[in-house]
């Protein structure tokens, strides 16, 4: 086409202008930098500049003057075609002529039109053209963009609210869902609490019957505890009954034992021997007592325990009915003798009358009364009992003596004597199994506790509870120390000793100690050993006319608390404490004692014991555990002292005196029998008696 060739001459003229080289940029004041760079570059045009050459430029070429170029913007050949008709070129135009900025540029501009006023025209309205394309390019991208930012919430609008509605059939499914889970759980529950309700029935039932098989036995078994039960009384009533029996015989017993015993005055005139039915009295009388006394311990006597006292009763009573034969007899052969001394009276008077001198002295007849009993005494000798009651009112004399001391309501009074009895009785429980061994903390002990004790004897003060005590702070203290302390040694050896045989030799080897210096302290030893333990006399106390039992059995040694007397296991375990504490004390001397002085109760005396206890006869249980003890305490040193002697005594109580203790033992009660036995079997084969247990040998005091 030929305006298109126009087109191009016209733009190689511009380019070719000194307007054209100039590097030109609309926004240069904007962006204010690289502006002399363009300057060097080519000319650029805008992607609009070819609509401006096809649609401006034609129209613009025949026209006279550049002052009509403003009325361009009324013609309608210059309107792009999609411009609306709310904006029409010239007002773009004069918008963009009147938006060009003041400065250097444009004055430049202005100075170049005026000497070239048809180019400049031209390309003041190519760019003013160019400016209201770009312009009119800008509002239709804005309302584009609007359109399309529309359109794009019409969208989110819409997938909103196909989402809000994708959300609620979510939720209507998760509810339903829900509301199905639901009806299975409920169905799954009710499902299982049936068959929970059908098992629980089902155990119901059972229940029901295992209750009612329960209920039977429950009720059998209140049968049998009922029968049982009703067993139990009647067996309990017939041993109550067999009990007070056993009591009856006993007491008829001990009244026939009397009568024996009273039987004494007038039969000593007829010469007849008594001492074989003493024995087999007393022996009846121990006999009874064991069946009681184990008849105590089991519970109830037996129907055999029961028979056996009526026998033993029944044998007393053949006893005296003896013993009046036999006094019978005596009576009779006396009044015969007598008779028989009448007529040898008789005839020698008449032959002094006669007439020869001759007289005739009959032989003398020996009656029933001159034949020697061989059997064993029951009472103790005369001298020793003389000498057991000695040592008891030495004892009432003693308490009598502080009778202020102790009855005083006083305050400072009561002070006193508690503090001396603590003072007295605190060092000798301090004496214990420790000091029997063998090192020189305890000699140095014992030597410590020997001396605290003597001090206080002595009236030198010693320190007890954190002060000073001295007997001199009563004038009665003296003598209630010496009883406090004489008690303690007693006491030890019925629970120490009983319980730790070893402890007998250091807490014998003080009271020795002190029985050397203060004599008075060793006869309340004695006093109280005695009547705790009158075996160690020995001294079988009598059952005497009006006594209580309970009295009685006080007497014998045993506890009697709330009219129950202790087991006989126990009774044994204290006798047996004393008994070898009194062995440790005749046999031990304190070593730093004067040496020259002989023992103040020495080993004499327990051969003594020895030879009196073997002379009475044994009781059941008793005196086999007195003698072992007894043995092994002392017997080692018995038998370095009166050796030969001393085994002849071993010898006779093997063979005779075991026979009768065997005789008087019930089978319950071999034990104590059966150990000594063994004991003696032992030291007959080896020819010596072993070295007790925890002995003070002369080694440890050397230590």
């Amino acid at each position: 086409m030929p305006s298109e060739g126009r087109c191009w001459e016209t733009l190689q003229a511009l380019s070719s202008s000194s307007k054209g080289r100039l590097c030109y940029h609309r926004d240069w004041l904007l962006q204010g930098e690289g502006v002399l760079e363009e300057c060097m570059s080519l000319p650029m045009l805008s992607s609009y500049s070819g609509w401006v050459v096809d649609h401006v430029l034609p129209h613009s070429q025949g026209e006279p003057t550049p002052s009509e170029a403003s009325l361009c913007s009324g013609s309608p050949d210059l309107d792009p075609p999609s411009i609306g008709p709310e904006l029409s070129i010239s007002s773009a135009f004069s918008t963009a002529s009147s938006t060009t900025p003041d400065g250097p540029k444009g004055k430049h501009e202005s100075q170049h039109t005026e000497s070239v006023p048809l180019q400049g025209s031209r390309g003041i309205s190519v760019e003013g053209c160019i400016r209201m394309y770009e312009l009119v390019h800008r509002i239709r991208g804005t309302q584009s963009l609007r359109q399309w930012q529309e359109e794009q919430e019409r969208r989110v609008r819409v997938l909103s609210e196909m989402a809000s509605e994708q959300l609620k059939r979510f939720d209507e499914l998760k509810e339903l869902k829900q509301h199905k889970e639901f009806q299975d759980l409920r169905e799954v529950m009710e499902n299982s609490t049936r068959e929970a309700l059908g098992h629980q029935e089902k155990l119901k039932a059972e229940h029901r019957h295992r209750a009612k098989i329960l209920n039977l036995k429950l009720r059998e078994a209140e049968q049998q505890r009922l029968k049982q039960a009703e067993q139990e009384r009647l067996r309990r009533e017939e041993g109550q009954v067999r009990l007070r029996s056993l009591y009856t015989l006993q007491e008829e017993m001990l009244q026939l034992n009397q009568q024996l015993d009273a039987s004494d005055q007038h039969l000593d005139l007829l010469k007849v021997d008594l001492e074989a039915f003493r024995t087999r009295g007393n022996q009846l009388c121990s006999f009874i007592s064991g069946l009681i006394r184990a008849a105590s311990e089991s519970g109830y006597p037996t129907a055999e325990a029961q028979a056996e006292a009526e026998q033993a009763l029944q044998a007393m009573r053949d006893l005296l009915t003896n013993l009046g034969q036999e006094s019978s007899r005596a009576f009779e052969d006396k009044k015969r003798r007598e008779e028989q001394e009448a007529q040898i009276k008789l005839q020698e008077s008449q032959v002094l009358q006669g007439p020869g001198p001759h007289t005739q002295s009959p032989a003398p007849s020996q009656g029933p009364g001159g034949t020697q009993n061989e059997g064993l005494q029951v009472k103790v000798q005369d001298s020793t009992m003389q000498w057991y009651q000695q040592l008891q009112d030495t004892s009432a004399q003693c308490i009598l003596a502080f009778e202020g001391l102790t009855g005083s309501k006083d305050a400072q009074t009561k002070k006193v004597k508690m503090d001396l009895q603590k003072a007295a009785t605190i060092p000798v429980s301090q004496i214990s199994t420790i000091a029997g061994g063998s090192g020189v903390w305890e000699s140095s002990k014992l030597k410590e506790v020997f001396d605290k004790i003597h001090s206080l004897l002595s009236g030198k003060p010693v320190h007890s509870g954190g002060h000073s005590v001295s007997v001199t702070l009563n004038p009665q203290g003296l003598d209630f120390v010496q009883y406090k302390l004489a008690e303690k040694f007693v006491k030890q050896g019925e629970e120490e000793v009983a319980s730790h045989h070893e402890a007998a030799f250091p807490i014998a080897v003080v009271a020795s100690g002190i029985w050397e210096l203060h004599p008075r302290v060793g006869d309340l030893i004695l006093a109280h050993l005695h009547k705790k333990c009158p075996y160690s006399v020995p001294f079988y106390p009598a059952f005497k006319d009006g006594m209580a039992l309970e009295d009685y059995q006080r007497m014998l040694g045993y506890q009697v608390k709330e009219s129950k007397v202790e087991q006989q296991d126990n009774f044994l375990k204290r006798m047996s404490g004393m008994i070898r504490l009194y062995a440790a004390i005749i046999q031990l001397r304190w070593p730093y004692g004067n040496q020259q002085m002989t023992h103040p109760h020495g080993l004499h005396h327990g051969w003594r014991w020895l030879a009196q206890i073997l002379n009475m006869e044994p009781l059941s249980d008793v005196t086999a555990t007195l003698l072992f003890d007894f043995l092994e305490v002392c017997g080692n040193a018995l038998m370095k002292q009166y050796q030969a002697q001393f085994w002849k005594m071993i010898l006779l109580i093997k063979e005779d005196y075991l026979p009768r203790i065997e005789a008087v033992t019930s089978s319950g009660q071999m034990g104590s029998f059966t150990r000594l036995k063994q004991f003696l079997e032992k030291c007959l084969q080896r020819k010596e008696i072993p070295v007790p247990k925890g002995f003070l040998t002369s080694s440890f005091w050397r230590s």
